[in-house]
């Protein structure tokens, strides 16, 4: 197990990746969001891995970027924070093909038991052209990604919706021993 893995999960456009910058900020490793830098070399090609043009072959890549993240930080000695990851890119695979999460996790390492989950948050969510779908959309996809997160043992923390600051408060003081 990864127990200094960490995984920030949840809405889109619930504010991970502002909390990651955060967290950042505050001297701990980071790791984007595998589905953002595929989203984003996609746009700059030819769009075939889009997730709104092709979710599977999307999961799929992210699956692979995200294992290759975990290999790159494995020997990080602190806290490693991880906007998404593996269970993610999982889940979108499953929700894409039927294929059950849990086979395609049982290979990899789990990370830390505590994933923070930030809920969707109106106020803040816009889309994007890396972010196409509506706020529907990505509340289906938050409520799959808590069940699947529960199911597999993790223990879920839901964000509150507060500054920045306050919610890297919140996750590190739900680290601490």
């Amino acid at each position: 197990m990864s127990f200094r893995q960490i995984v920030l999960s949840g809405c889109s456009g619930g504010g991970k990746s502002t909390l990651l910058a955060e967290l950042d900020r505050r001297g701990f490793a980071v790791v984007p969001e595998p589905g953002r830098r595929i989203v984003d070399e996609e746009l700059r090609g030819d769009g075939h891995g889009l997730p709104w043009v092709d979710l599977t072959a999307f999961a799929k890549r992210a699956i692979n970027l995200a294992a290759e993240d975990r290999r790159r930080m494995s020997s990080e000695a602190g806290w490693v924070f991880f906007d998404r990851g593996l269970v993610d890119a999982a889940v979108a695979l499953e929700h894409a093909t039927g294929g059950p999460a849990r086979n395609l996790l049982a290979s990899h390492d789990r990370y830390h038991e505590r994933v923070f989950m930030t809920p969707p948050w109106p106020e803040i969510y816009v889309t994007e052209k890396e972010r196409q779908h509506d706020l529907a959309e990505a509340i289906a996809e938050y409520d799959r990604l808590v069940i699947a997160y529960r199911e597999l043992g993790y223990e879920t923390f839901i964000l509150p919706k507060v500054a920045v600051e306050d919610r890297a408060d919140f996750v590190l003081r739900h680290l601490s021993p």
